[in-house]
């Protein structure tokens, strides 16, 4: 018998499992045919302390080791509701030679999870699964807008349009040359003797500093047209703290560093485009300094109109993966005349 007309019992709601095991969290996410989310269950990899970062197998391996745990706190959830698809990150960009081994781990139990369930599977890149996670249910946002993905393995000002051959149309129309907006937080982080990830940690330094931080501690914002950098800004940072800045007034000029960077980008890339939406996305995103001093920037009926997940969808996270899933498969559904 097919999936969708199994009798269930008292499993009546259908649910959509969403897979995410990216370079540093393992995430599973479990939402209900309305796109409630039952279940956000995570695990953050651990990194020995003074690291910058972990080798891709080392990664690997910590998710593999991860995804039963994860499991196990599903089964109340799963048991009370029927699986009627699984969605997971195979990518982490819709590009060609988009790659990493992390994501395999997600992939071998999503694919065989399916298999043996007999529910469609449904792929996507990690980077959608962010977009998603900040643009469900968020009123207002357009079908055509710029999305700022910065997190510690990417920084880049996204066009986001409705897609064709995957859920979303993504265009690149600025990114860094060097360094991510999130590798510039944990390198100075972990120099200032911060964890990594360093980003909770640094903005609590940051906010230490006071309304009137040091004048002399500045990190300028370097764009170059559809081009930033930020290695400049590390090695700034770096000569302060060698210097005997203190470590608030540091971690300041970061935040405000990578707030003035996304002003310059932003207003460029408005123009370019014609589109006064942004969606903020990403690990570093979550930062509520940086949102903030955004938000004071363009406030105003002329400003850009701010959109953004909450700062625990922002991060890492399989939510974003699973509400894709379930437009798939309402999709999927839709085609073949069936009802959920």
């Amino acid at each position: 018998m097919p999936y969708w007309t199994r009798s269930w019992g008292t499993r009546s709601v259908a649910a959509v499992l969403g897979i995410d095991t990216s370079a540093y969290t393992t995430s599973l996410a479990l939402v209900d045919e309305s796109g409630q989310v039952l279940e956000d269950a995570r695990s953050v990899l651990e990194v020995k302390p003074g690291a910058r970062g972990m080798r891709q197998s080392e990664a690997l391996f910590a998710h593999t080791r991860n995804l039963p745990a994860l499991f196990a706190g599903l089964q109340e959830s799963l048991r009370s509701h029927h699986l009627v698809a699984v969605a997971v990150s195979t990518r982490p960009r819709n590009t060609t030679g988009s790659y990493m081994p992390v994501f395999l781990a997600g992939e071998c139990v999503g694919r065989s999870l399916a298999s043996v369930t007999g529910v469609p599977l449904f792929t996507c890149s990690h980077q959608e699964g962010h977009v998603m996670a900040g643009a469900w249910g968020c009123p207002g946002l357009p079908d055509r807008y710029l999305a700022v993905h910065f997190s510690g393995g990417t920084s880049e000002v996204l066009l986001v349009e409705p897609g064709r051959e995957h859920f979303y149309d993504i265009t690149v129309v600025a990114a860094t040359s060097d360094l991510h907006a999130g590798q510039l937080v944990d390198r100075v982080g972990v120099r200032m003797g911060l964890p990594f990830p360093s980003g909770p940690a640094l903005e609590a330094l940051a906010r230490a500093a006071g309304d009137a931080p040091d004048r002399e501690v500045y990190l300028p914002a370097a764009v170059q047209g559809a081009s930033f950098s930020f290695s400049g800004a590390e090695t700034r940072a770096r000569q302060l703290l060698e210097a005997g800045a203190r470590r608030e007034a540091v971690a300041m000029a970061v935040l405000r560093c990578i707030a003035n960077t996304l002003e310059r980008v932003l207003r460029e890339q408005r123009s370019v485009h014609g589109v006064d939406d942004v969606l903020l996305v990403g690990g570093v995103m979550a930062n509520a300094w940086i949102r903030e001093r955004l938000q004071r920037v363009w406030a105003g009926p002329q400003g850009v109109r701010l959109h953004s997940a909450s700062p625990r969808l922002s991060t890492d996270n399989a939510v974003g993966v699973a509400w894709l899933g379930l437009s798939r498969w309402r999709q999927h559904i839709a085609e073949r005349g069936m009802k959920p």
